[in-house]
């Protein structure tokens, strides 16, 4: 027998989907956002071998690297994704520049199909390295014109105090 993938709803087979969560940054929900990219860890490997042993190599774990997160939404009025690109350039020039506050801790919170929080991720540290302000234009195209931020982060984790929710 299976063991159950779900501790308070062990009648749940079906896994949470990827299209309801949300972004929190200096504690407010982001407005907008309809895409993240996702949360990727590596650990570098260090290939070394033993002199005694010349045939083979072996592999230890060495410096962890966290990808950069990409967040997605349509262009509206809300400044909040070039306010934050802003503090690392500004086109007024670099005493501009924001060192105290450049950098955010965010939250990625997935949502189940109720809408409540089923898990949800810290993320630290985090930069503005890229923003698109615009997407290109296309006189002949159909789409909504995507703002566009790359965000450089420190690592994350789970935010273990969020329970799994009830359903009924």
């Amino acid at each position: 027998m299976a063991v159950p993938q779900f501790v308070v709803n062990a009648y749940r087979y079906d896994p949470y989907k990827n299209f309801k969560f949300r972004i929190r940054w200096d504690g407010k929900v982001v407005a907008g956002v309809s895409k993240v990219s996702g949360l990727k860890q590596s650990t570098e490997p260090v290939k070394h071998r033993e002199g005694g042993d010349p045939s083979s190599s072996r592999l230890t774990p060495s410096v962890w690297s966290f990808e950069p997160i990409t967040l997605d939404r349509g262009v509206t009025h809300d400044p909040e994704f070039e306010n934050w690109a802003k503090k690392v350039w500004n086109v007024e020039g670099d005493s501009m520049i924001s060192l105290k506050d450049f950098r955010k801790d965010i939250i990625i919170e997935l949502l189940n199909e109720q809408g409540v929080v089923a898990k949800a991720y810290k993320v630290y540290r985090c930069w503005v390295s890229t923003y698109q302000a615009l997407p290109e234009l296309d006189a002949g195209g159909n789409a909504v014109a995507i703002e566009q931020m790359v965000l450089q982060n420190e690592g994350w984790e789970r935010d273990m105090e969020v329970p799994e929710p009830t359903q009924t």
